[in-house]
């Protein structure tokens, strides 16, 4: 059984993570911040990406998201070594628990979550003609609103293995679920997200 730390992740890293590099691990762990500067350069963005879709809000994303990095380093010392481990599943388990928290802190304070920006990721530098900007945004902020819709298990499952496109023994690392509990919200989430995107779909193919 893999141990685990205060924040339900991994409690073993890598010295090969792919695309953290070797020595930027082996340099973080002992505390230089500047190779996990690297190791935040090179997870930032899926980190972001993923929390995002939990929460439906950028702000917030971006709050939550330097959150998951400090807490990272924080603990990334501690951690002792494992061959079979990876640093990048271990960074999505703390994201996963405070995102996770945030929700838990707006349930209680009933707060709705909303989508005040419309703008749901970065389009592409290469200028695309303005009504493919705005339908690329208008069907970013329906696929977010659909995720919304989901329980969280479904959204976190979805977001992880078809928008982050990570393994299930990954994302059992991740959530802690069992393969057979995935590929079931998964189906279910699938299904879910297709009814509410449809209506948005068949609209584009009458205009």
């Amino acid at each position: 059984m893999m141990a685990t730390d205060e924040f339900g992740a991994l409690a073993d890293v890598t010295m090969d993570d792919a695309g953290a590099g070797e020595e930027s691990v082996a340099r973080a762990l002992g505390g230089d911040e500047k190779a996990f500067g690297l190791i935040f350069e090179r997870y930032a963005d899926p980190i972001f990406g993923f929390i995002y879709r939990m929460v439906g809000r950028y702000d917030l994303a971006e709050e939550l998201t330097q959150e998951t990095f400090v807490r990272g380093y924080r603990k990334l010392q501690t951690l002792r070594l494992r061959p079979d481990a990876k640093l990048s599943t271990w960074l999505f388990s703390v994201a996963k628990n405070v995102a996770r928290e945030s929700l838990r802190a707006k349930s209680r304070e009933s707060r709705k979550v909303g989508l005040s920006d419309s703008l749901v990721e970065e389009l592409s530098d290469d200028a695309a003609p303005p009504d493919v900007q705005l339908l690329n945004q208008e069907l970013n902020r329906v696929i977010q609103d659909a995720l919304q819709s989901l329980d969280e298990d479904k959204r976190m499952v979805f977001t992880l293995r078809v928008i982050q496109q990570l393994s299930y023994k990954e994302i059992a690392e991740i959530t802690g679920f069992s393969v057979p509990k995935l590929k079931t919200d998964l189906f279910r989430a699938r299904a879910e997200m297709r009814r509410l995107i449809r209506p948005y779909l068949e609209m584009l193919d009458e205009l």
